[in-house]
């Protein structure tokens, strides 16, 4: 399947610029704190764990072709900084163009807006791509990512995966 690729994308304040496996040793500073993980699992990734997965995202799809991978690095355009991520799973549902998004923001850079207004330059994105739905995963106590979701457009459904509510948001 030919999948999009991810192209930079310009905000106000911030930069979304395609994951290369060259950004792995900034972003390790962004994804140390433990913090982050709190409500996503997991623990932070080394250097050479970020290396591993980046080159893998790069590709762009997953190994067997039916999904498209998109990653963004997002950077505060005054500094340049790293601040965080923007991601989509793409997938086709019949016809249709389904986008599964997350976001992360480093702890240091949370609380100004930057989850939403990444994520919401991703989202026009995939739907200038196509993308009919847009999906998120969110952990029932998230309230931060639930109010991201809630600017996204996107609604909680009565699903639960892994012990995250699906939202959703279908255009019309």
């Amino acid at each position: 399947m030919d999948w999009p690729a991810a192209e930079p994308i310009e905000t106000p304040r911030l930069t979304l610029e395609p994951l290369r496996v060259g950004h792995a040793g900034e972003m390790f500073e962004v994804l140390a704190d433990l913090r982050l993980y709190e409500y996503i699992g997991g623990a932070p990734p080394s250097p050479a764990q970020l290396k591993t997965r980046y080159a893998l995202q790069v590709a762009g799809h997953s190994p067997d072709g039916r999904h498209g991978w998109l990653n963004w690095i997002v950077r505060e355009r005054a500094t340049g900084a790293a601040v965080g991520t923007v991601q989509a799973t793409l997938s086709r549902v019949d016809t249709l163009l389904e986008a599964e998004i997350a976001w992360i923001v480093g702890t240091a850079y949370q609380r100004r807006g930057y989850a939403g207004e990444a994520a919401g330059a991703m989202v026009g994105w995939l739907r200038g791509m196509g993308a009919n739905t847009v999906v998120a995963h969110i952990h029932p106590n998230h309230e931060a990512s639930m109010g991201v979701a809630r600017h996204l457009g996107l609604t909680p459904t009565n699903i639960l995966e892994g012990g995250e509510t699906r939202w959703e948001s279908v255009a019309q």
